[in-house]
């Protein structure tokens, strides 16, 4: 009955004192160190849990890149090509399901127009119609869901309007 009581002390011990409920999955030395031999197995091994922090490894695989860097100023379709980097090769049917052009790096964060999704002209390219009101720096921010990847790839694109 010792050995289950036992267990039972260091599991809430770990849940409460060191974020169990809140996704963080890692045992201290503190605890393992005073866990007898015969119950050590069913500890899982240091760093084997996963932390909740950081991009998975697998998106860090993906990167949009603006087809053209510079645009006219006015009325322009803004061409981005999602690429797996490992192949180089286009990434087809992810969702784009957010996205906002804003003139930030020009110091003007608020000053934003609509872009409106267009349809793909060929796989791995997203399309954006929009309205380039004044000549300058622009930041295109996207985010974007891969198939068959658990989390968002994201990006802050630098596009230049000119007149």
């Amino acid at each position: 009955m010792a050995i289950p009581l036992l267990a039972t002390m260091l599991v809430a011990a770990a849940g409460v004192g060191y974020g169990l409920g809140r996704g963080t999955w890692t045992i201290p030395s503190s605890i393992t160190e005073h866990v007898p031999a015969s119950l050590a197995g069913w500890l899982p091994a240091p760093g084997s849990l996963p932390t909740g922090a950081g991009t998975p490894v697998a998106l860090k695989d993906y990167a949009f890149e603006l087809t053209d860097a510079r645009a006219k100023q006015g009325e322009a379709v803004l061409a981005v090509r999602l690429v797996h980097k490992p192949t180089g090769k286009p990434t087809p049917d992810a969702v784009v399901f957010a996205h906002r052009l804003d003139m930030a790096p020009a110091g003007m964060p608020t000053m934003t127009t609509e872009l409106e999704p267009q349809p793909a002209t060929e796989p791995g390219l997203y399309r954006f119609k929009t309205n380039l009101t004044m000549a300058g720096e622009w930041q295109l921010s996207l985010a974007a869901k891969v198939q068959g990847q658990t989390g968002t790839v994201q990006a802050r694109l630098a596009l230049k309007a000119v007149p």
